[in-house]
């Protein structure tokens, strides 16, 4: 008999996955400009480095915030007591006001509705504790999050079937593609209860289209399944078209007090819009009362704490405050995202066309050595270890093309974003210097084998002709 469980020895946690082994190479050797220049450059980390300079300067004219102060006076003892699951009032009703404004107040949300979660993973592996049983399945679009195969899966038993899409439409949802991955799920005798999508969309950058929530809204409805949007960077949206919020549609079809609006659900965290994935500070918000009630007591185990609720709430409820940041983060975030294009582009390399994100969906299909995830790997392998960069495969976002790869943008400095960009625009000169090479030996060698050929050919024939002298 083992001495652990069998989910503690379990290989399913996805830890394996390249998305994670990437991250390990780097950890083994980061780049540091200074201390190992010639070091890994992350940039498989999907973090938001770009206003921390409006956070400090915030912060420095808020003290009260930092030290745990209400109008002078301390709330230390307030603070450190014990909190119920429910979370501060002000903190909810600060991160709806939030959530409405970056979507440019074309909806509400009712705080009574939402559920504090340590950040989006614990939200999402919550809503699946609450709406699946193990054995179960979710649909996903592809390609997505290499994080959602631990996420949903690992302690819930909760199956993933991808809905395959491609590049022929821009990686569009399509209602063949949908179906057919609910067909497929069908075969496989599993019990579908909904479809979990990013919105925008991790790994693409881009925002989904009204007709595809239409699309969406309307086979749940028909189906009688759930809908996640987890939408933790839709605050990150740095150009057009808007972002769509699936809770705006909802709200434009007049579904209010119907059974689909019940069976919709938003994630959401502080973690890409702000750029504060330490401070674990997500949510769920649900209009089902069943599901809100549930997903209270299990976020038991993933509270956020009180010291960060406290300057959160402050700091949010800084309405001018607020205002700034988005349209500045905006502004970093767009000009960020245009060096990183333009630099690929110098190198031969394109984009798929994006809005959002800290990262961009990079084509190097004419890179790989063959059309197959293998020639994928080989490619990845030689970027990690020897042009120095941690970037995603598609593969460990299981896109169903080889030759795609998500690269972060936001989480480093300018500088050491463009020594990324020389170190693989040399990459690529190389690999061109040595296709060109290869192929000129190839001439070479036919041209050889030719005059081989002929001499031997005019030598026969000579040797023809002494004979018949």
């Amino acid at each position: 008999m083992g001495l652990l469980s069998r989910k503690a020895s379990c290989n399913s946690h996805g830890q394996d996955s390249s998305y994670f082994l990437g991250w390990q190479e780097y950890d083994k050797n980061p780049y540091h400009e200074v201390n190992n220049p010639k070091g890994i450059i992350q940039m498989g980390l999907a973090e938001n480095q770009l206003c921390f300079d409006l956070f400090e300067s915030w912060l420095a004219k808020n003290p009260d915030a930092v030290s745990l102060k209400r109008d002078g006076k301390s709330i230390f003892r307030e603070l450190v007591l014990f909190q119920d699951y429910h979370g501060f009032p002000a903190f909810k009703k600060a991160l709806v006001d939030f959530m409405s404004e970056i979507r440019g107040n074309k909806v509400t949300f009712d705080p009574n509705h939402i559920v504090l979660t340590a950040g989006a993973t614990s939200a999402n592996e919550t809503l699946m504790f609450c709406l699946a049983d193990e054995g179960d399945a979710f649909l996903l679009p592809t390609p997505y999050y290499p994080g959602f195969d631990r996420d949903l899966k690992w302690r819930t038993g909760v199956e993933i079937v991808p809905i395959h899409c491609t590049s022929s439409n821009g990686f569009k949802i399509t209602l063949s593609a949908i179906e057919e991955a609910y067909q497929q799920a069908q075969k496989r005798n599993l019990r579908i209860k909904g479809i979990l999508i990013t919105n925008p969309s991790n790994p693409l950058g881009t925002t989904m289209a009204r007709d595809e929530l239409d699309l969406l809204i309307k086979f749940i409805d028909d189906k009688r399944i759930h809908l996640i949007s987890d939408e933790i960077y839709s605050g990150t949206v740095f150009k057009s078209p808007s972002f769509v919020s699936v809770m705006e549609v909802l709200n434009d079809k007049n579904l209010r007090q119907t059974q689909v609006w019940e069976r919709v659900h938003v994630v959401y965290s502080l973690s890409k819009d702000l750029g504060l994935p330490g401070f674990r500070a997500g949510a769920i918000y649900s209009n089902d009362p069943a599901v809100v009630a549930a997903a209270t007591k299990m976020s038991s185990f993933g509270l956020v704490s009180s010291q960060t609720q406290y300057l959160l709430s402050a700091m949010l409820s800084d309405k001018k405050f607020t205002r700034e940041y988005v349209l500045e983060n905006h502004e970093r975030l767009r000009q960020r995202q245009r060096d990183l294009v333009s630099g690929l582009e110098k190198a031969g390399i394109s984009c798929l066309d994006s809005n959002a994100g800290l990262f961009c969906w990079v084509d190097m299909r004419h890179l790989l050595k063959s059309d197959t995830f293998e020639a994928e790997m080989e490619l990845w392998k030689k970027i990690v270890y020897e042009v120095k960069l941690n970037i995603s495969p598609g593969s460990s976002c299981h896109c169903v093309e080889p030759g795609w790869f998500r690269v972060c943008f936001a989480n480093m400095s300018g500088n050491t974003l463009q020594l990324a960009i020389q170190r693989l625009e040399s990459f690529v000169s190389s690999i061109a210097i040595n296709s060109r090479t290869h192929e000129e030996l190839k001439s070479l060698r036919r041209k050889t084998r030719n005059n081989w050929v002929f001499r031997l050919s005019f030598q026969s024939f000579h040797d023809r002709e002494q004979d018949d002298r």
